[in-house]
């Protein structure tokens, strides 16, 4: 049985639309597949330390390993870790590495995402800069009533002359104390406290107001008023005789 040319022609038609769709089909599912460009790595700061992290955006959520490598001149110094994404989306999911890494410090990444891909990142480099924290300055301690004290103290002594650290309540140690005046009620030095008189032959200015040589200035007086006595005696009898 011969084909007319009109269906031979309807049959191309279809033939070459079924390809074409299977030839979209085919670049869309390429397009969607899990591949290395879905992962992406960076070293960043996590306060004062140091992390690494990688973010899948696979929208088909494949399972995908990652493992971290410290690297040192192409080389694998040591393993820092590893971590699995499951079930990743188009907005991404991310997984973090502890790393104290260095400024400037190189890492390699490896994916292994089932029958996807089994390959590595670029190389991922620290930035120049280590994690730091900014000092924060503490505030300032209350001071106690003694230190407030003390630093007046301190303040006094300038203009007082006292030694630093000296209370302003408490002496200093070279002044002496006032010697109490006589109309205080003091007694002197070696008085009993009471108005007996002293012993004979002991010298008292308190009690007499002289000294040693008292007696002989008193005898020296008594015979100078027995001599003036007898000598107007003596003159008035011849007073008397003179006049019968």
């Amino acid at each position: 049985m011969s084909i007319s040319p009109r269906s031979a022609r309807t049959s191309r038609s279809i033939g070459v639309a079924f390809a074409s769709a299977a030839l979209v089909l085919g670049v869309a599912g390429n397009a969607m597949a899990c591949s290395i460009k879905d992962f992406s790595a960076v070293a960043e700061c996590d306060g004062d330390k140091g992390v690494i992290r990688v973010t899948d955006v696979d929208p088909l959520g494949v399972k995908a390993e990652v493992t971290v490598y410290l690297e040192n001149n192409g080389a694998d110094l040591r393993m820092v870790g590893s971590r699995t994404i499951v079930d990743s989306t188009a907005k991404g999911v991310t997984v973090t590495f502890d790393e104290e890494w260095e400024p400037n410090a190189e890492y390699r990444i490896h994916v292994e995402a089932e029958d996807y891909v089994d390959e590595d990142l670029p190389i991922l480099v620290a930035p120049a800069d280590a994690c730091t924290v900014e000092a924060i300055t503490p505030p300032a301690a209350a001071k106690a009533p003694n230190d407030e004290k003390t630093d007046k103290g301190k303040d006094t002594d300038k203009g007082t002359g006292k030694e630093a650290g000296e209370d302003e309540g408490e002496p200093s140690r070279t002044k002496t104390s006032p010697t109490p005046s006589a109309s205080e009620g003091t007694v002197p030095a070696g008085s009993n406290g009471d108005n007996a008189p002293s012993p004979e032959g002991d010298s008292n200015l308190a009690e007499t107001g002289g000294d040693s040589n008292t007696g002989t200035i008193a005898g020296a007086a008594a015979a100078l008023v027995a001599l003036g006595a007898g000598a107007v005696y003596y003159s008035m009898r011849r007073r008397g005789a003179s006049t019968r």
